[in-house]
This record gives structure tokens, C-alpha cells and sequence, in this order.
């Protein structure tokens, strides 16, 4: 290596700034500017983002730059899942490899594999993973192994990581000359790496946090402002998706529940008159029962009014469709919806079309419309505790009021998911099938079929009237 080359180098390991400006010819935006500098400086770095502002971009930088100036460097990277790594931080480093001559003819560039075309068994990057249903032992083997006197870790997307993941990681930075880890995210989730470094162990993290708030002078600009605005105007700035996507934030603990105690208890002293609600359409959600011990449910509402929702055990689809198609002409029925998951509802669709009804099958595992949430369930849920919150008027039902209340939500990546049903049923003791009969009342926006009259809202009143009340909740 010549004199100049060596000086080089060293202006390079110590300002990855230039580095990345002279070897990529890119202008980093100024928070990456910021991680950039305090690298060499600091063996842990956190960063907590928003949606999209680059956070694979400035690992592909930090990553080149640690295998071109340090000696017989080891990168081990990781992520959330091996397709996410593949598709987000291993094709970013293949993208800046492209941009440089001087990269590209020092290094070779494989599927899981990067390294110095010289010394491929000793300077190299690997792309780890692990499978789903790894325990911690091997969780923690993840990134065990690595030995050498320049170490470097990628967490890519750690915000839903777990914690064994960093274990093998600290355990490595002991025995090294150098040694950093590096992670980022989404602030999805309260534990783990992401959580952990921003709150207990931030003293020893350097944190840098990106946001993507339209008012903020420090905003990333590579996220649009019109997509920021137009998610706060959607969803609110409390929201917990707009917190996490917009803003960088965590969700407040208190948001972990769907919905709270409070709240529902408001909305069970409600009670509107015909007028408030009579232009509206009239639905029924109907979760059908899957194994023995649950119930199929039918939930009838109508506007800012839910009724007394009537309950079943045992019923065949005959059955089961005979009941529903006389709730259906009784009450003039706008719109039914049907829990299809698995094809438990499918008998009842299908009498019922027969009896020339046309019911909607619903699958709550289908994508959600709306970018915000995992599936079709998380978003009906959460468009039910947004009912909720502005002015729905439930009925007395200790079922539906347990499964709301109890019910708590996470992330899946950046979107929002509400736990299992399976989880909620062993939490209550039975199948939370009320709460997923009248989430299916949110599923599609359906129309009125008769003539629509001015509406007035005339405020809060009793209302005692129930649809079904020929048929009271069985035990």
C-alpha cells in the first residue's frame, strides 16, 4: 500500500462522512451524517426511525466502509427474518457495490456471503438468520462465533428482535481490538434490543432518533410530507401506527390494551333514539362457533347504535341459516357478514345464499386494506375502537366488554396486529366469539337500500328497542 493510499484509508476510518462522499459519491442527509461521525467513536449504535427514512442505506455505508479500512474485518448481519434481510440490507449492499469501481473490483458479492477477493476466508460479511420457531439457545447462536480482532454486528429492523439475538453479540465486543454493534428499527415493540437501548442501557447506546414528522425542522426528507399529513390527518397523531411509522415513537405502554375499561363503560351508557341511527344501514355480524365450546353470535347494529347481540351453541349451517335469514327479513337487513376463517362459516353461507340471501364471507386473515394494519381482523378491531371512542353505544354484555378490554395489540414488522384468538380465549376462559361478531360489522361499508331522511343527531338518549329481541342471550 502506498503512502498515499495508507493516508487514505486512515481519513476514511476515521471520517466515514468522507468516505461515503468520495467512495459513493453520495450527500448523506444530516442525521446519517450524524451516524456516520460518531462511528468510529462509539462500539453501540441505536437507531429508532420512522417509516422509510434510509435506515438500510446507512448500514450498507457503515458496513463497505468497516471492510475497507480495517484489516481481516468479520461482519455478521441479521434481521427480522431471513426475506427481510435478502431484500432490504443484503440488495442495499449489493446497490452501493455497483457505485464504486474500487469496491467492486476488491470485493465479491454473494447471496449470503460478501469478501475480499485476496483473503475470502478471513475478511469477509455473512448474512445470518434464524428460524421462526427457534428457541433462545438457538437464537443466540445466531451470531455466535465470530473471532477476530475487527468485529462488527448489523441488526437490521431490530425493533421486533429478540433478546437473545444481542447475547452472542456483547459476548463478542470482550475479546476484539475492535469491536461495534449496530442496529435499528421501527419502535415497535416495548422489550427487546431496539427498547432496551433506548431506555434502560441508554447509557451505553449512542441513540440517534429519526423522524418523519411534517413540523419537524430535523424531518428525514426522503419521506414525502404529504404522506405524513395525510396519515396524521387519517388516523390521529395518537395513534400507535402514526407514533411508530411517523414520529419514530413508542407506543405508550397504557396503548398495549385495544381498547380500556373507561372507555367501553362509557359506550354501555349510551343509547340513541330511532331517528339518530334509522338512516343508516342495517348489519349483522355473525362469528360462527368452531369447536364445541364456543357459540356462534349474531351482532346486529345500525349507526352509532349496537343492540343486544343473541347467542347459539350447537347449530348445523341449516340451522344456522334459517335463524339468520329470519333475523334478516324481520329487520330489513342492509348487509350481513360472516366470519368464512377456515371455512367454519362456509355451511351457513351457502344455505343461506340458497334461500336467495347474499351474505359476505369474511376471512380474517386476508390483508387489510389500509397500510396500517397486518390483516383483515387488526383492521375491523381497530376500526370498532374507533367507533367506540366517538360515540358508539354498546349493550350490556360481560363477554364482549372481557374480550375488548383484555385484548392487546403489537407489531408485525410496521404493521399493527392484535394477538391470536387463541391467546385471548386461554386469557377469558372462553372464545372471544361477541367481540368477533361485531368486529365483522366494520368489514365493508355497505348502503342503505331505503329512502334516506335528514338525519339530526338529538344527542344521548335511552333507547331501550332491540331488533332481535324475540331472541334473548342463551346461556
Amino acid at each position: 500500500m502506498t503512502k498515499l493510499a495508507a493516508s487514505k484509508i486512515k481519513l476514511w476510518r476515521e471520517r466515514p462522512d468522507v468516505f461515503v462522499r468520495e467512495v459513493f459519491g453520495a450527500v448523506p442527509d444530516p442525521w446519517q451524517d450524524e451516524v456516520l461521525r460518531a462511528f468510529p467513536h462509539n462500539q453501540r449504535i441505536a437507531m429508532k426511525a420512522s417509516k422509510g427514512p434510509g435506515k438500510s442505506c446507512i448500514e450498507a455505508w457503515l458496513a463497505w466502509n468497516f471492510l475497507v479500512t480495517r484489516p481481516f474485518p468479520k461482519i455478521a448481519a441479521t434481521s427480522i427474518s431471513g426475506d427481510n434481510l435478502r431484500d432490504g440490507l443484503w440488495t442495499e449492499m449489493a446497490k452501493w457495490r455497483e457505485m464504486s469501481p474500487l469496491i467492486k473490483s476488491t470485493f465479491t458479492w454473494q447471496k449470503e456471503r460478501i469478501f475480499n477477493n485476496d483473503f475470502p476466508e478471513t475478511w469477509w460479511m455473512a448474512a445470518r438468520s434464524w428460524s421462526k420457531s427457534a428457541d433462545p439457545n438457538a437464537l443466540g447462536n445466531t451470531l455466535a462465533g465470530l473471532h477476530a480482532d475487527y468485529i462488527m454486528f448489523l441488526l437490521d429492523e431490530s425493533g421486533g428482535m429478540p433478546d437473545a439475538i444481542m447475547a452472542s453479540a456483547e459476548a463478542a465486543l470482550s475479546s476484539c481490538k475492535e469491536g461495534h454493534i449496530v442496529q435499528a428499527g421501527n419502535p415497535t415493540h416495548l422489550e427487546g434490543p431496539l427498547y432496551r437501548a433506548c431506555t434502560s442501557d441508554k447509557d451505553r447506546w449512542h441513540v440517534v432518533e429519526i423522524t418523519s414528522d411534517p413540523d419537524s425542522p430535523k424531518r428525514s426528507p426522503r419521506v414525502r410530507v404529504e404522506w405524513a399529513q395525510q396519515q396524521i390527518a387519517s388516523y390521529g397523531r395518537d395513534n400507535p401506527w402514526v407514533l411508530v411509522n411517523v414520529f419514530g415513537q413508542f407506543p405508550p405502554s397504557s396503548m398495549n390494551a385495544l381498547i380500556g375499561p373507561e372507555d367501553v363503560r362509557e359506550a354501555q351508557d349510551r343509547r340513541y333514539r330511532e331517528p339518530d341511527f334509522d338512516q343508516f344501514p342495517r348489519l349483522l355480524g355473525i362469528d360462527v362457533a368452531r369447536f364445541g365450546d364456543d357459540s356462534s353470535i349474531i351482532f346486529p347494529r345500525q349507526g352509532l347504535q349496537v343492540f343486544t347481540p343473541i347467542q347459539y351453541r350447537g347449530l348445523n349451517g341449516t340451522q344456522g341459516a334459517e335463524i339468520t335469514l329470519r333475523k334478516w327479513n324481520e329487520w330489513d337487513v342492509d348487509g350481513c357478514f360472516i366470519d368464512n376463517t377456515g371455512g367454519f362459516g362456509a355451511s351457513w353461507i351457502d344455505n343461506l345464499q340458497r334461500l336467495g340471501k347474499d351474505p359476505i364471507g369474511i376471512h380474517f386473515s386476508e390483508s387489510s386494506s389500509d397500510p396500517q394494519f397486518a390483516n383483515k381482523r387488526a383492521e375491523m378491531a381497530f376500526k370498532l375502537v374507533e367507533y367506540i371512542k366517538k360515540g358508539g353505544a354498546l349493550p350490556k354484555c360481560d363477554e364482549l366488554v372481557a374480550a375488548l378490554t383484555q385484548t392487546t395489540y403489537t407489531f408485525k414488522n410496521d404493521k399493527l396486529i392484535i394477538e391470536p384468538k387463541e391467546d385471548i380465549k386461554a386469557k377469558l376462559g372462553y372464545s372471544p366469539d361477541h367481540m368477533d361478531a361485531l368486529m365483522l360489522t366494520f368489514a365493508l361499508p355497505i348502503d342503505k337500500k331505503r329512502d334516506l331522511s335528514p338525519f339530526t343527531k338529538s344527542g344521548s338518549h335511552t333507547y331501550d328497542y332491540n331488533p332481535l329481541s324475540r331472541d334473548r342471550i342463551l346461556a
